[in-house]
């Protein structure tokens, strides 16, 4: 699937079945996210992959909006260091695995990370370094159900050319 297709095609799933996803596409999938713009070159991230079912059923329950994580194939948890754009370069990566996961036929969702009150609690569950901000949570599987397609603003409505 070419990128503008991933793009198009992508939506956020909240309801998994509980089947693996495989190492192979798992790598692909964080070599992308690796592979996004940063600022600086500064490429802060750690990308931090998580399977096992327990630790999966752990980081869901810390969370306030992702139980849904409890279910999924894998979580990728997407860290950067403490630099200027550390926000930026992890959000630029986090939309890398998203698209990346679409073009290997697995669906996502992004779950907030920065500045979130369960970040803490997050980063010495998974053994995190003190300098790095946890920037989302990745939840990446194979949908239990129909996805739901949601209409999107119309690109009339949002161009604007020149001035607003």
């Amino acid at each position: 699937m070419d990128a503008l297709t991933a793009i198009g095609v992508r939506r956020s799933v909240r309801k998994f079945l509980k089947k693996p996803v495989p190492v192979k596409v798992l790598e692909k999938i964080v070599d992308a996210a690796r592979l996004a713009p940063t600022a600086r070159n500064e490429q802060p991230w750690e990308f931090v992959v998580i399977t096992d079912r327990e630790r999966l059923q752990h980081v869901a329950d810390l969370t306030d909006h992702g139980r849904f994580i409890a279910d999924a194939g894998a979580c990728i948890a997407v860290y950067c260091r403490a630099t200027k754009y550390y926000l930026e370069d992890g959000c630029a990566a986090t939309e890398n695995i998203l698209v990346a996961a679409t073009a290997l036929g697995v669906q996502s969702c992004w779950v907030a990370g920065d500045k979130k009150p369960y970040g803490a609690a997050i980063s010495a569950f998974l053994a995190m370094p003190q300098d790095c901000n946890l920037i989302s949570l990745v939840a990446l599987g194979y949908a239990d159900g129909e996805v739901k397609e949601y209409p999107k603003r119309d690109l009339s409505k949002v161009l604007h050319w020149e001035k607003f």
